[in-house]
């Protein structure tokens, strides 16, 4: 079985999958799982489009790229408020175009791009370093732009409630929804899962410079609240980085962000297709996601 550890996944050592174990995954990788974190023994949610549309489109990055993104929403003409979903490493699999029905379902229209795929999509990929490879090409610019263009896009459909959009995301992801809440004003509300919050101890000054801008160098510049739901026992994140953050928000007056702690949960928690799941944090955290954005986009 394989157990991710980190924020941008786990590292080379920490990841290994045999034929037999592959073999015995087969029916979920079938279904669009990401090959390289699925565990043997997963029984991911799975969400139906009763009741949605869901579609695949495209639509015009600022850098010229036509950007995939999976769309999942209410049947019917809306308006509806809008949630972009922003991806771990392994891109636009199917736990997250299952999150995305499940807000679907909650009367969100939920947009996840597809922001890897420039290069290659690293879902159906079981080599770690290929699969970092791919990830570190999206540059801050390059996601800024994508998350741009998707609030754009949105913005021109006719289902999509005027001034609601909310993000959220994932490991990677998580990170991302920090940024994006520091850079647009039409974000309304941002729900980061354990996404890093600061260069790690023994980065080197190539590694710092290229996460940048860190989420603790952000507190001053965010447009909109963010929740963050960590894991107390997250071998990427240690409760450090979470503690400058806390105090990054405090000393920038942001008395609305605010981030949860669940002491005994690692990386991935709410990854219900990995051995990281915690089944109880998992729903007390996506509880806490719904009640955000109902509170910031419904009313």
């Amino acid at each position: 079985m394989t157990v991710l550890t980190r924020p941008e996944g786990s590292a080379p050592e920490d990841l290994h999958l045999s034929r037999r174990t592959l073999g015995a995954l087969g029916g979920l990788l079938f279904a669009g799982y990401a090959t390289a974190a699925l565990a043997k023994e997963a029984k991911p949610i799975t969400t139906d489009a009763n009741g949605l549309t869901t579609e695949t489109v495209t639509y015009r990055a600022p850098d010229g790229f036509n950007l995939p993104a999976y769309v999942a929403r209410p049947a019917g003409d809306g308006p509806f408020p809008v949630v972009i979903v922003v991806s771990e490493v392994f891109g636009v699999h199917e736990y997250i175009r299952d999150i995305c029905r499940r807000l679907a379902k909650q009367g969100y229209a939920a947009i996840a791009p597809a922001f890897f795929v420039r290069v290659a999509d690293p879902a159906p990929l079981t080599e770690f370093p290929k699969i970092m490879e791919i990830v570190s090409a999206a540059s801050y610019e390059q996601v800024m732009g994508d998350i741009s263009a998707t609030l754009d896009w949105s913005s021109q459909q006719l289902w999509a409630k005027d001034g609601k959009v909310g993000i959220t995301g994932y490991c990677w992801g998580g990170k991302v929804v920090w940024q994006a809440a520091a850079r647009f004003a039409a974000i309304g509300a941002g729900v980061a899962w354990y996404g890093r919050l600061a260069p790690a101890s023994d980065a080197t000054p190539s590694q710092i410079s290229a996460g940048q801008p860190w989420p603790v160098d952000l507190a001053d510049d965010l447009k909109a609240p963010v929740l963050g739901l960590y894991g107390g026992k997250d071998q990427g994140i240690p409760l450090e980085s979470v503690q400058r953050m806390r105090d990054a928000l405090q000393s920038a007056g942001e008395t609305a962000s605010q981030i949860v702690v669940y002491d005994d949960a690692p990386h991935g928690f709410h990854a219900d297709y990995r051995d990281s799941y915690v089944e109880v944090d998992a729903r007390d955290g996506w509880s806490k996601l719904l009640a955000v954005f109902d509170k910031t986009l419904k009313h």
